[in-house]
């Protein structure tokens, strides 16, 4: 259904009804979403509290961060007698018991009773323990999957390095937001993955950014682009992990974004501050996010109004600016078809 020309200088964008059609939007929900990895949590508000915690995890899918002295896991939180709900909120405890009508599980989620069942038969069975979720760590970073196409480190071997020690020790999360973007999730993803738009949206980041030494480097799931300031030094580094994924790395630690589906026209993005060093979080290009913010959302809502005009279908690509926003709709591409 979805056509995008490997070369780029061939290429013609993903057409408008992608952005506009609901079936094609649901559909995009379990061809790509259910089969991606997606950010739960990370160690940092795991390892404060007990060490027996369970948290709530995941997009789209009710599931549990547990942590026990073996470490983290990642399992189903809809209860398997009546898909009641299990963890409503953070908490600490030695098992899980279902508020509807009592039944407990293990915090490695095998059932372990249940009233009033004597006589069924065959129960318990392997049906009734609570699944467990596909489950990686990077960097102290928490990730899951429902079914995911890829395993994790097939999709993260190539971009592991950002992880490493000296980036990511000492990172304490600091404050969390969400914004209600009225636009399309993709159409969000593409804006981040171009730095076309910097000299005419963010005049505040452009002073910042030297826009001439700007670089997008592209893996096989992901891609990197590269902002330097005018003394040659990295003044931001801004990492997507497809499908909806932004680890944007300054010099006073990560700012991450999770891309939220809820519409076709509608998408939350949670902002998570992580800092390693409060002393430079005014500097830079990492200084005012909320300004960029602001700027980016009203470009990308008005881009939504305009994907339904009758008078657009499909755009083309800047061979040179537009690399991220080309490899996006190809893996788009090659997950709807």
């Amino acid at each position: 259904m979805f056509d995008i020309d490997k070369d780029i200088k061939k290429a013609r964008t993903l057409p408008s009804e992608f952005y506009t059609d609901a079936k094609i939007f649901a559909a995009s929900g379990e061809k790509i979403f259910a089969r991606s990895w997606q950010l739960v949590g990370h160690t940092d508000s795991v390892e404060q509290l007990h060490p027996k915690t369970i948290l709530p995890g995941m997009l789209n899918e009710p599931a549990l961060l547990v942590r026990t002295q073996e470490g983290i896991r990642c399992i189903s939180n809809v209860c398997t007698h009546r898909a009641m709900l299990l963890v409503e909120e953070p908490c600490s405890g030695d098992l899980i018991r279902c508020r509807y009508h009592g039944r407990r599980f293990s915090l490695d989620g095998r059932m372990l009773s249940m009233p009033e069942f004597d006589g069924v038969e065959n129960f318990p069975s392997e049906n009734d323990d609570l699944p467990e979720f596909p489950f990686a760590e990077m960097g102290g970073f928490l990730f899951a999957a429902v079914s995911p196409s890829v395993k994790f480190w097939e999709m993260t071997d190539d971009i592991a390095w950002l992880f490493d020690r000296p980036t990511t020790e000492g990172l304490r999360l600091t404050a969390t937001r969400e914004y209600e973007v009225n636009a399309h999730w993709a159409l969000y993803c593409e804006n981040y993955l171009e730095g076309f738009h910097i000299p005419y949206v963010h005049q505040g980041l452009n002073s910042v950014v030297n826009y001439g030494s700007y670089t997008t480097d592209l893996y096989k799931y992901a891609s990197i682009q590269t902002g330097l300031d005018d003394n040659g030094d990295v003044a931001a580094r801004y990492l997507f992990i497809f499908p909806n994924l932004m680890f944007n790395f300054y010099p006073w630690g990560i700012s991450v974004n999770i891309v939220r589906p809820v519409a076709v026209d509608r998408t939350i993005v949670e902002f998570q501050t992580f800092v390693r060093d409060e002393t430079l979080l005014e500097k830079g290009a990492g200084a005012d996010l909320h300004t960029v913010e602001m700027e980016d959302e009203a470009v990308v809502e008005n881009v939504q109004k305009g994907v339904r005009s009758r008078f657009y279908d499909r755009g083309r690509y800047s061979p040179t600016r537009e690399q991220g926003t080309h490899h996006f709709h190809r893996m788009i591409a090659d997950a709807m078809n």
